[in-house]
């Protein structure tokens, strides 16, 4: 499904702030696999998906999404078959408009209400009502009225309306409360299975990164150190975790705000 082949990003180079974001980077991901990405900050977790979405060419390799060749594919042109969500929940929808024409806008009807059918709203009802946050009843309400927890769900639905081939998840829930953040991330599980829809999802959360999918990737330095999969990570601990980034890094994770998190 996406194949990552020796990929690698300079920064700046040649210059003082010369920055190696990834390095000889490879990874196979099969169709409906969903993996859990852990990584110091400057890991190159970010960056990845940067590439992978086009946000800048890289300098080697090639990437491969579904057989076909996107190396050189410009961003717009990748958009239509890559869903992603961000950290910041004001990123991915238009707060200016409602939920109903960001719906629209997001099912291809070019968010203008005068192309939505009452077959189109009732859809969006339905859709809304399974993200059970009560949003269906606020169809025209401004989405810039809607809470973080309650954006990033309509972001997720929007993201995933039309089923991407990929879906990228860049610590989406990391903004948000303990309590919303654990419905989201339900939420996302539930839309995964339920569209078998193949997933890389960066967290700084290691226990979710244990629950969730049926892989985990460990970075540092702007390489995959570790590929866990589904039957070696059954069973797994925080700790153990831990130790493994340990061997296979040469040091210990180091990135505060995954630790404290994890913190019992």
């Amino acid at each position: 499904m996406l194949k990552l082949s020796h990929i690698s990003k300079t920064f700046n180079p040649g210059t003082v702030n010369e920055k190696v974001a990834i390095r000889d980077l490879s990874l196979h991901l099969e169709k409906g696999d969903f993996a859990t990405i852990i990584g110091s900050n400057g890991a190159g977790k970010s960056t990845m998906f940067n590439a992978i979405c086009g946000d800048f060419l890289t300098d080697s390799g090639s990437i491969v999404l579904d057989g076909e060749d996107i190396t050189f594919m410009p961003q717009h042109a990748r958009a239509k078959n890559i869903g992603r969500l961000y950290q910041d929940p004001m990123r991915g929808t238009a707060p200016g408009m409602t939920i109903l024409e960001n719906l629209a806008l997001a099912a291809g009807k070019g968010g203008w209400l005068s192309r939505i059918s009452k077959s189109d709203k009732q859809r969006f009802r339905e859709q809304l009502a399974l993200l059970d946050i009560g949003l269906e009843d606020r169809m025209n309400h401004p989405v810039g009225l809607l809470s973080g927890g309650q954006r990033q769900a309509l972001t997720l639905l929007m993201a995933t309306m039309n089923p991407p081939k990929l879906l990228l998840l860049d610590e989406h829930t990391a903004a948000l409360d303990p309590g919303t953040a654990e419905k989201v991330l339900n939420l996302t599980k539930r839309i995964v299975e339920e569209h078998h829809l193949t997933c890389l999802m960066i967290t700084h959360n290691m226990q979710s990164a244990l629950e969730l999918g049926n892989r985990i990737l460990m970075m540092d330095s702007g390489d995959i150190v570790l590929d866990i999969k589904e039957e070696e990570k059954k069973g797994l601990t925080v700790e153990g975790l831990l130790d493994k980034f340990k061997v296979g890094a040469g040091k210990k994770l180091d990135n505060d705000r995954i630790l404290l998190s994890n913190e019992k």
